[in-house]
């Protein structure tokens, strides 16, 4: 077995996501037989890549896009994971039981088996990402998980504007933090704010990789989708990227093109950057109660 200080790679599979949930099922098999053909330890889909980005509209009949884990996904990629001897991050719309829904990510082994499971914390409810509608709030906790390379952590899309949910998955012992992502322009603030809104989310994510001394792989879809309603739709942006414990983009994707982004990953860096950057070692966890609080209303 490798040193789990040893550096490995991991890969993004940066795709587009058409209607037909099994051919999307089968286009990202693919990508991860390559990923793991040209070296990838680690391969990460991205959000809910089995169907297109169905929260543009509020229908009840898109629950039926939901399945069981374990469940026809993870059985489809962990047959993979074994012939390909490689981890896999899979985002699985979770029916958890009747009238109850996840929006989740399954940890698959490369021996098929499922090891870990995290379901999204926060969920957003915003123009044309009506998530709140089907997914309720996971309630697992930030969790991270033991591979051979080292501890990882799975967080989901909207997780990643929370710096709690970065730390609390950090020091849980994840030394790598996975956002796979959903996330574009409404083509009509595009030309106004596409700039500012990419910059902001670039920069939250190297924030999180900075603050916690860790690597962060983000992993978004491209594609310019428009929901059956009808309307604008939803230009994905790509640009999935990773990001080193100094908050250096080492690995980025383009915006509009199907990539493999590969990156390598050195846990001995993160040692490195926090002897130098301690953090975690400076913080005041005596004055942090009030985190727990909703605001803090200032009295007059």
């Amino acid at each position: 077995m490798k040193n789990r200080s040893d550096p490995y790679t991991l890969a993004l599979i940066q795709m587009r996501c058409g209607q037909d949930p099994e051919e999307n099922l089968r286009r990202a098999g693919n990508f991860v037989k390559e990923a793991a053909a040209r070296g990838a330890r680690i391969v990460c889909l991205p959000e809910l890549f089995r169907s297109v980005y169905f929260c543009q509209q509020e229908d009840p009949a898109l629950f039926g896009l939901a399945e069981s884990i374990p469940g026809p996904t993870t059985e489809a990629l962990g047959k993979i994971a074994r012939e390909q001897g490689v981890w896999i991050l899979a985002s699985i719309f979770e029916r958890r039981a009747a009238g109850l829904y996840h929006n989740s990510l399954a940890l698959i082994n490369p021996d098929g088996q499922i090891v870990g499971l995290y379901r999204k914390t926060h969920v957003p409810d915003d123009p044309a990402y009506y998530e709140k509608y089907y997914f309720t709030p996971g309630d697992l906790g930030f969790q991270a998980f033991d591979t051979p390379m080292g501890r990882i952590g799975t967080l989901i899309c909207w997780d990643q504007w929370y710096p709690e949910a970065a730390r609390l998955t950090a020091l849980r012992g994840a030394e790598v933090l996975f956002y796979p992502t959903a996330i574009g322009w409404h083509p009509h603030e595009k030309e106004a704010y596409g700039a500012q809104q990419l910059d902001a989310w670039r920069t939250m994510q190297r924030g999180h990789a900075i603050a916690n001394g860790v690597y962060v792989a983000a992993v978004n879809r491209i594609g310019h989708e428009i929901p059956r309603t009808g309307g604008a739709g939803i230009e994905f942006w790509g640009h999935s990227f990773v990001a080193d414990p100094f908050g250096l983009v080492i690995a980025e994707a383009s915006e509009n093109s199907e990539e493999i982004l590969f990156a390598e990953i050195n846990p001995r860096q993160i040692e490195e950057v926090r002897r130098h950057w301690p953090f975690l070692r400076d913080r005041r966890i005596d004055l942090y109660g009030n985190i727990t609080q909703r605001f803090l209303d200032v009295e007059p």
